[in-house]
């Protein structure tokens, strides 16, 4: 599995996830990358070229990308932890550094939270974290009846994710979140939306009792604050910045590399 064109799949409770790997095997401890909502391994295409001296790992997350065979239904962020645990052992990996990007994010706290032992650090980057608000489910609600018109509601997205900047200098942007999306039915965006936007439960007490490094950022036009009681870097942009700002995110997970 020397490309990250061609997976393996692992068996979870949620179903079979795709697995990419990129380097050989070597003595550091490698490295593993987990996308946000909509987007899938891709994401992570130009950090993961930056590390040469360790082996990386990336995944999509459930429904997204080849991870298409999910068998369990009204899945949560917990279900989404403990996949990614399981995704580790079946990997073999007894320790390792993890990178996520907003559901990845979410995901890779409360894993860490779980299983302390199996992270040496971990960079959170655009986390969401705190619960939903009635009013802020009920948005989602509203914009889930827009689903069914694809590019309206594509578009949106964009507008949501990236910061106006961004879309503006960087206008192929909104092709790096169209693609992956689009290899998703209506029904697995509004369920996706259900488990980690809607339903995700207040993590702020999970930050502050996380017992291992971490490090988060986030974008300046983001619509999510900084975690409480967690060094986090703000770079420009929106919610967005493994595509906006490349750049930063290379140069925070060489930190966490050779700190």
């Amino acid at each position: 599995m020397e490309s990250t064109h061609e997976p393996k799949f692992i068996q979870t409770n949620l179903g079979r996830i795709a697995v990419y790997q990129r380097n050989p095997d070597t003595a550091n401890t490698p490295i593993i990358f987990l996308h946000g909502v909509y987007f899938d391994h891709h994401l992570w295409d130009r950090v993961i070229e930056s590390i040469q001296d360790r082996t990386t790992y990336s995944i999509d997350m459930p429904f997204h990308g080849l991870s298409k065979e999910i068998t369990k239904n009204d899945w949560t962020l917990d279900d989404c932890a403990e996949m990614f645990l399981e995704i580790l052992d079946g990997l073999q990996i007894s320790e390792v550094i993890a990178v996520g990007h907003s559901w990845g994010s979410m995901t890779i706290l409360r894993a860490a939270c779980r299983q302390p032992q199996k992270f040496k650090s971990v960079l959170l980057c655009n986390m969401p974290f705190k619960a939903a608000s009635k009013g802020q489910k009920l948005i989602f609600g509203l914009q889930h009846v827009m689903v069914a018109f694809r590019n309206f509601y594509s578009h949106q997205a964009a507008k949501a994710l990236f910061g106006k900047t961004s879309i503006k200098e960087m206008p192929l942007l909104y092709n790096e979140l169209k693609r992956p999306m689009d290899l998703l039915s209506n029904r697995q965006v509004r369920q996706i939306d259900h488990a980690v936007i809607i339903e995700a439960d207040d993590a702020v007490e999970l930050i502050k009792s996380l017992p291992i490094k971490a490090v988060a950022l986030k974008g300046e036009e983001d619509y999510v604050p900084s975690p409480p009681d967690m060094e986090t870097f703000v770079v420009k942009g929106g919610h967005v910045s493994p595509l906006e700002q490349p750049g930063d995110v290379i140069n925070l997970v060489s930190r966490l590399i050779y700190s």
